[in-house]
């Protein structure tokens, strides 16, 4: 019944005062599944992340999942769910996310803090492994190209800018950060080269939340922070030539390179955010220089003209060009490449796009038109509004920069019956008074703050 869904068992207690735990434990026991009864899927990483049924078997391949990691006093342990094969102490294991082989120096069950030594651990088995250099999330593997996780991670939608209060804690604040990269592929932590400014990037408001309040408890460092920074991209909507010379001469050997071409927007269904197309004919550029080329594109479309965001869904086609046998260098290609990029996007319509989440509330019916005028103010667009009880649920479209702090909003205008979830959905194109608002604010030809 467990199993089909039919059946919710629901335990009442407290692990602070630990009551009721004894009764939780025993009840997972009578009406929980065995791993053996359970179907796991994998996801086939030479076939698109196509879904796989993985028996619970232990003869078959190996494959478990790093699902947790705890920094001890011996360094970081981590657990790993094992849903086929078995896993030998000393066995080497290969991490599909890098691709890197790890060794197992050291296997473990643990009995709440304690642990036992074993040899060895067969599917269905949940150990803990000493030494091992992996992120939360690797699937391990024995060779065989399988993931029980998705190896695509989502773009992070919200970022804070985070300072130490005091400098003696810096090493010790970057510390935290790389451990919490470690625990959670979604949280990311970037430096802005023009503010010097750390940067911390997650799914929203409460997950970097949550990440400050553990530097704080665990790390004894308090923070400074920086209001939440939207992550806007910049996106072309015409196509547009360019033909830039890259001259300079300054003494002995100069620079020169000269690349023709166009830029337009990709499809939308496109499974990259950057192509470069090179239809060159003959030798007017030589070949070596031509990586140098594609990278001088690919970096000046990581910071756009608008507001210096990342320009999502662009295609380069290089055509035509020129090089000159002395003058002509890597540097100058590159160079040359960067440019032409600026200045054929000027005439390319580029345009500002926004993050936009899915956000579900659910309010009592009596609140249920103030809720719908907020979202509406919110600049949200209404999916869908139906009774579930004596509760009304409500979907919408919401703008990501105009959710900052509606969970207090939600709470004062319910009497706290109010609650709200919201996940990415896509990026869409600001209003054009506020995509002036912001090249105001944050452009400057490529130096703005991403």
């Amino acid at each position: 019944a467990t199993l089909a869904d039919r059946f919710q068992p629901v335990f009442m207690g407290s692990a602070f005062k630990n009551r009721g735990v004894q009764l939780l434990l025993d009840g997972v026991l009578s009406y929980l599944p065995s791993p053996t009864e359970v179907k796991n899927e994998a996801l086939d990483l030479t076939a698109g992340e196509s879904k796989l049924v993985l028996p619970c078997s232990p003869s078959g391949p190996f494959v478990g999942l790093a699902f947790k990691l705890e920094e001890g006093k011996y360094g970081q342990l981590t657990y790993v769910r094992i849903y086929s094969g078995t896993l030998r102490k000393g066995d080497t294991v290969t991490n599909q996310s890098s691709g890197k082989k790890v060794r197992v120096p050291r296997l473990v069950r643990m009995h709440a803090a304690e642990m036992e030594d074993i040899t060895s651990a067969s599917a269905g088995d949940i150990v803990a492994v000493f030494g091992m250099d992996c992120a939360s999330g690797d699937t391990l593997s024995d060779g065989v190209r399988l993931a029980m996780t998705s190896i695509k991670v989502p773009e992070p939608v919200m970022s804070l800018a985070l300072t130490p209060t005091s400098a003696e804690q810096f090493p010790t604040f970057m510390k935290a950060l790389q451990r919490f990269q470690k625990e959670d592929p979604t949280f990311k932590v970037t430096s802005n080269s023009s503010t010097g400014e750390i940067i911390v990037s997650g799914m929203g408001e409460l997950h970097l939340e949550v990440y400050i309040e553990r530097i704080r408890r665990e790390y004894k460092v308090n923070c400074e922070v920086g209001k939440p920074k939207v992550n806007y991209r910049e996106a072309l909507t015409a196509k547009a030539e360019f033909s830039y010379l890259h001259k300079r001469q300054s003494g002995g050997s100069g620079q020169y390179g000269k690349v023709v071409g166009w830029i337009e927007p990709l499809p939308e269904d496109a499974p990259g955010t950057f192509e470069f197309e090179n239809k060159l004919v003959g030798s007017a550029i030589p070949p070596e220089f031509h990586s140098s080329i594609e990278k001088g594109f690919a970096e000046a479309a990581n910071s756009g003209a608008l507001i210096g965001a990342p320009v999502y869904g662009v295609k380069v086609v290089l055509t035509d060009g020129a090089a000159h046998a002395v003058d002509s260098s890597e540097m100058a290609f590159r160079i040359a490449a960067v440019q032409a990029f600026r200045q054929a996007y000027a005439a390319a319509s580029p345009l500002v796009l926004e993050p936009v989440m899915t956000v579900e509330v659910t309010v009592p019916t009596e609140y249920q038109g103030a809720t719908l005028g907020d979202l509406n103010r919110r600049k949200g667009v209404i999916l869908d509004s139906g009774a579930q009880g004596d509760d009304t649920v409500v979907q919408a479209h919401v703008p990501l920069n105009n959710m900052f702090g509606y969970s207090t909003a939600l709470r004062s205008a319910t009497q706290g019956k109010g609650e709200f979830s919201m996940e990415y959905s896509h990026h869409a194109p600001v209003p054009r008074e506020q995509q002036a608002a912001l090249v105001g604010e944050l452009g400057g030809g490529g130096g703005g703050r991403k």
